[in-house]
């Protein structure tokens, strides 16, 4: 049986979402292309009518989450107040929401540990998806007037990935909640808008 384009679009972005949710939870090592295409609800053998290889198929869900996550990000920046928009940026990532829902935030904190084991089309994914990530920061703190944007971006998106990493790693709410607290004030604070 044939199937329109649409029908093929849709498929595909179903085993997308399944590979990045496996991805997030289980880690890229641990997925499978025939335990990802059962999720979707497919057979193995429709695997290759979408992807070349498991590694394509991380390197497109790579895409996909960060597509996925920061669209909205994307779409908003040119016309966004850029205070305002950092400011929700930071307060929504250094959230106890974001600290519990690992399969739906921001890929970085899960990925970044794996990322040198990817291959190379992976890593580069992750690298041009982080960049242009960094590079939406920068935009905004440029538009506010700060100094160093570049680096002042990066060093704001690290710290608060490591307060994320380590907020999911701690079991008490209260300790965890307390550190993404001192971060968000941190982080703030490093650009520009500090309380």
């Amino acid at each position: 049986m044939r199937y329109d384009g649409e029908h093929k679009a849709q498929t595909r972005e179903r085993v997308l979402k399944e590979a990045a949710a496996a991805i997030r939870s289980e880690g890229v090592d641990r997925i499978g292309i025939a335990q990802v295409m059962a999720r979707a609800g497919l057979t193995h053998g429709g695997f290759y009518a979408h992807f070349s290889s498991k590694d394509d198929l991380v390197t497109q869900a790579i895409d996909y989450m960060f597509e996925d996550r920061y669209a909205a990000f994307f779409a908003n920046l040119a016309n966004a107040d850029p205070r305002a928009a950092l400011t929700r940026f930071v307060d929504h990532y250094l959230s106890m929401r974001h600290r519990n829902a690992p399969g739906g935030g921001c890929p970085v904190p899960v990925l970044a540990g794996q990322v040198p084991l990817l291959p190379e089309a992976a890593r580069a994914r992750f690298r041009l998806a982080l960049d242009r990530l960094r590079g939406g920061v920068a935009s905004l703190l440029e538009r506010m007037g700060a100094p160093e944007v570049e680096i002042v971006a990066a060093a704001a998106i690290a710290e608060m990935v490591g307060a994320v990493a380590i907020a999911r790693v701690e079991s008490d709410d209260v300790i965890a909640e307390r550190m993404l607290q001192a971060a968000r004030r941190s982080v703030l604070a490093r650009l520009g808008l500090g309380d």
